[in-house]
């Protein structure tokens, strides 16, 4: 069957030699199919994954979470998890922060610290009135429509970024 559709009989002399050949043109060329098919199954499969994300995005990501990767199989045993963050926050540990530090705060002693920023709700107000209604929500998932008419939360909003900046203080200050 190797040799069908060519001039080559099996009472030749050098048979053996043309059968090696025979079998590495034939290997040769399913090796080729194989790689057109992969390549096709590739394309096909980002020209299907472009079509989905231009039409159904909570699909396409839903369709490329690997299960195995989110958590769906078994979880660790309770004890072991409880032992190992017990033996990681329980254990004092002495750490040695080097000569760096002392640099650090050195060359940081000259830096004025920054006036106090106050933030009011009307710059919350200004800020989330020009923003656009139905981009992208945050990490909370709010889109700004709802920023802009819920009013009442402005005031809370400003006191949030105030006390995040005074958190957000570099060394001494």
């Amino acid at each position: 069957m190797a040799f069908a559709g060519t001039n080559i009989s099996l009472s030749q002399p050098n048979i053996t030699q043309k059968l090696t050949e025979r079998i590495d043109d034939l290997k040769q060329n399913i090796a080729a199919w194989g790689k057109r098919i992969r390549r096709f199954s590739e394309r096909s499969r980002r020209f299907n994954q472009n079509r989905l994300f231009q039409s159904d995005q909570k699909r396409l990501y839903k369709s490329l979470e690997r299960p195995e990767a989110c958590g769906t199989g078994p979880g660790p045993d309770q004890a072991d998890t409880v032992a190992f963050w017990r033996g990681l926050w329980l254990e004092p540990v002495n750490h040695s922060e080097g000569p760096l530090m002392g640099v650090v705060v050195s060359q940081s002693a000259s830096v004025t610290p920054m006036d106090p920023i106050t933030i009011t709700p009307e710059d919350v107000a200004e800020a989330v009135r020009r923003a656009p209604n139905w981009k992208s929500p945050g990490l909370d998932g709010l889109h700004h429509y709802w920023l802009k008419g819920f009013v009442v939360c402005h005031a809370v909003l400003a006191r949030l970024l105030v006390a995040l900046h005074h958190w957000d203080q570099p060394f001494g200050s």
